[in-house]
């Protein structure tokens, strides 16, 4: 049986296998923060605290507070709760495959899920919740999977998408009092930072078979036999005689053809 190897990179597999639960806990404790501090401006919220400031109101210059502050904000129990499920997970996924690009590219999530309500959400409505955030992590993770294409970024991608494809479709209007624009803004932040930052995490050292090596020294061996041999090293299979450096052939005469004097 054919065993992978990995390049020689100074570190063991045991030490490149901590390595990694490393980063994913990290991911994960950093994701379940967060939810927590949603909780806890949601228990505010609920306390009569007047959160209305702070959501995004389309078009509206005071609107714009809420590009910083509706992310924090849900309005209802089950609201908060989807998001908290969709954080963790794919705080978690994004944040441990790509610590660095998630976290240069968090600002323009936040950001761009709020211009997306203030650009083309209705006037008079209220816009707020963290589905345009989750929104910018899920395509975050799923074109870097497309434009990086090795093996940690493309299964990110397809766990991203088997937990959160549908959120292909909710970027457009599908259900009343859903802010699809905000999915939206967040899904073009998402596109956007993965083009941006792209190359900020390096690679991942691919595994190496041997019949890698093996089918590499078959190649050469065929490729030594092909060679041809240098000008010094063919035989000669002809001189000419001694005074010409040319030979005249005799070919018999075509019918009706005369010969040649």
């Amino acid at each position: 049986m054919d065993t992978p190897t990995l390049p020689d990179t100074g570190q063991t597999p045991a030490t490149i296998a901590r390595n990694d639960r490393s980063r994913v806990l990290r991911a994960f404790n950093l994701s379940l923060g967060f939810v927590l501090l949603l909780v806890a401006m949601f228990a505010l919220q609920r306390s009569g605290w007047d959160w209305r400031p702070w959501a995004v109101a389309p078009l509206e210059t005071g609107g714009l507070w809420g590009l910083l502050g509706a992310p924090l904000l849900h309005g209802s129990i089950e609201h908060l709760g989807a998001n908290a499920v969709a954080l963790l997970i794919l705080g978690t996924l994004a944040g441990s495959v790509y610590p660095k690009a998630t976290l240069r590219a968090l600002p323009l999530l936040w950001v761009g899920s709020g211009l997306g309500a203030w650009l083309l959400g209705d006037i008079g409505t209220r816009h707020l919740g963290a589905s345009g955030v989750t929104h910018g992590l899920m395509f975050l993770v799923f074109v870097l999977g497309l434009l990086r294409r090795d093996r940690p970024a493309i299964a990110a991608s397809l766990i991203g998408f088997l937990f959160y494809g549908s959120m292909l479709i909710t970027i457009l209007p599908h259900e009343p009092g859903v802010s699809w624009q905000s999915h939206m803004g967040g899904a073009a932040a998402g596109v956007i930072a993965a083009l941006l930052f792209r190359n900020a995490d390096p690679k991942a050292p691919r595994k190496r078979y041997s019949w890698e090596d093996e089918e590499e020294e078959q190649l050469a061996q065929d490729a030594a036999e092909l060679e041809p041999p240098s000008p010094q090293n063919v035989p000669v299979l002809w001189e000419p005689r001694e005074g010409r450096d040319y030979v005249v052939l005799q070919f018999p005469p075509r019918e009706g053809q005369r010969p040649r004097e």
